[in-house]
């Protein structure tokens, strides 16, 4: 194992030196085991020397990992005692990596500080009880993001990279859609996190691309998808009744669409979903 790399003895040595002990509350699951996080950091595929926004760096091992490798990194960490004590820790073992430390909520992100560098790519190990609103809330809030991987629970993973007409197809598949294609990059054992979670995990390969050509903005697009899945047993001309003003106009804004009534959410592709933003009732010109 590199030096520069934590593993078990590390980790649980810097978490009683800081009276650090994961919680729930925070979804706080840290990776001990540096082969892993060396495999992370292959499967990410980034370019050399790629600046990279990690989310929850937690004690450091995927940082750390990330930076042995050669790239930059900018962590956004909550915790305050684990946001000031990741700078000293890296410090420790890799004097001169070219890293930002900010004490800040991901979900309420909103830029960067003046002078960094823009990400390009994200890679981390998402907090699991709010991982789709905060990789959705990147996504939206910095452009720049050209690809990433994120470590989170398989049934998410599996969510993620859905395709429509698949069982587990629903909001976060067709609103990740909507910024990038997501696919499973392989599952990561229960055994390399501390404490051991009591659910498997996997990784998502994510790669940005244009947003679907319409007239429709973003949030009328994810209102409709919001409807179409919050009754996944209706047909859309049920599920959008609320959303159009009534089923006839919801039927009238599917046929529009070029979408049969009796179609549910879960056969609809993001493209789709536009389409029938786009014909909304009061939208139509």
């Amino acid at each position: 194992m590199s030096d520069s790399l934590l593993g078990p003895a590390q980790i649980r040595s810097l978490a009683d030196a800081l009276g650090v002990r994961p919680t729930k509350t925070l979804g706080q699951n840290f990776v001990h085991d540096a082969n892993s996080i060396r495999r992370i950091v292959n499967t990410a595929a980034l370019e050399p020397g790629e600046r990279v926004l990690e989310i929850g760096p937690g004690l450091g091992s995927l940082t750390l990992g990330l930076l042995d490798a050669g790239h930059p990194v900018t962590a956004v960490e909550v915790d305050p005692v684990l946001a000031t004590a990741l700078e000293s820790t890296v410090r420790a073992r890799l004097p001169h990596a070219d890293l930002a430390v900010l004490h800040a909520d991901a979900l309420r992100l909103r830029d960067l500080p003046a002078g960094l560098a823009p990400p390009t790519a994200v890679v981390a190990n998402l907090p699991y009880n709010v991982a789709v609103p905060v990789l959705l809330h990147v996504l939206a809030t910095l452009p720049s993001l050209a690809r990433g991987l994120v470590l989170v629970q398989a049934e998410v993973a599996d969510r993620l990279a859905a395709a429509p007409g698949s069982r587990t197809y629903g909001v976060p598949s067709v609103k990740v859609a909507w910024y990038a294609s997501a696919h499973r990059a392989g599952p990561v054992p229960r055994a390399v996190f501390w404490p051991v979670p009591n659910v498997d995990s996997g990784l998502v390969r994510l790669i940005r691309h244009a947003a679907p050509a319409t007239t429709a903005t973003r949030v009328q697009v994810f209102a409709v998808i919001d409807a179409a899945f919050a009754q996944r047993r209706k047909t859309l001309r049920a599920a959008l009744a609320g959303w159009a003003g009534s089923a006839a106009a919801a039927e009238t804004a599917l046929r529009i669409a070029g979408i049969d009534p009796a179609t549910r959410g879960e056969a609809l592709d993001v493209a789709s979903f536009a389409r029938i933003a786009e014909a909304k009732p009061g939208l139509i010109n």
